[in-house]
């Protein structure tokens, strides 16, 4: 695995991924990726995960507004056929590094609470994230948003 920041011919690939996982509408990354590629000093982190130098998989980071060092791992997926080989973890890790570098404190995940959200918390609690909140019925009745949390120092 590979892991290497984003770039524009990734999109295709990454659109998949995000059709395969059904984390968000694939439609949409052009336009969230459009400022990572047109600012000189982007704010945010976009990361791409390869095997074989095919993209399986990405993350994107960035910094919680008011806040100091602290940053969101608003997505990550990869390719349900790349799953469990270890890309997951490798993003994760990556994107830590680049962070602890910047001198960031603090990274967080949000996720459901749901059953078919278990393996999902279960992946941040084995990179080492610990459940920091949990808000009732935020993304629907009866689904909460239970958010992880990791010291980058």
């Amino acid at each position: 695995m590979k892991i290497r920041l984003t770039q524009r011919d990734d999109i295709p690939a990454l659109q998949r991924v995000l059709q395969e996982t059904e984390l968000f509408p694939p439609e949409m990354m052009p336009e969230m990726l459009s400022g990572f590629f047109s600012d000189a000093e982007p704010s945010d982190i976009w990361l791409t995960c390869l095997d074989s130098e095919r993209p399986v998989g990405f993350c994107y980071a960035a910094p919680e507004a008011l806040a100091e060092g602290t940053w969101n791992m608003l997505a990550l997926a990869v390719l349900p056929a790349a799953q469990g080989k270890g890309c997951g973890g490798a993003i994760v890790t990556h994107l830590e590094e680049v962070l602890r570098a910047r001198g960031q404190r603090i990274l967080i995940a949000d996720t459901s609470g749901t059953e078919s959200f278990a393996g999902t918390r279960a992946f941040y609690a084995r990179q080492g994230y610990e459940e920091e909140a949990r808000i009732r019925d935020f993304w629907a009745p009866g689904d909460d948003k239970v958010t992880f949390r990791k010291a980058l120092h």
